[in-house]
């Protein structure tokens, strides 16, 4: 087999196994959100608000200096508007 060919060749099988990484991993995030959808699924029937589950996990998710500020600017527009 000539270089240019042996390349080619090699080229083409690392291309072929990073596409069929890609598609596993694609596949096994498809799992993944199977399996969270469940567990909101379970989160509701328990008798959570699973809209407010997915507000604290976006706030734990947060930099707590950031959450802090958040929280502050958010009580500070809500005042404004007599929320508060």
């Amino acid at each position: 087999m000539s270089e240019i060919g042996h390349n080619a060749s090699a080229t083409d099988d690392r291309l072929r196994l990073l596409v069929e990484r890609i598609e596993r991993l694609e596949e096994e995030k498809r799992g993944i959100a199977d399996d969270i959808r469940d567990v909101y699924a379970e989160v509701k029937a328990v008798g959570y608000d699973a809209r407010i589950v997915r507000k604290v996990i976006a706030l734990r998710k947060m930099n707590p200096d950031d959450r802090a500020e958040m929280e502050s600017v958010l009580e500070l527009y809500k005042c404004a508007l007599g929320m508060g």
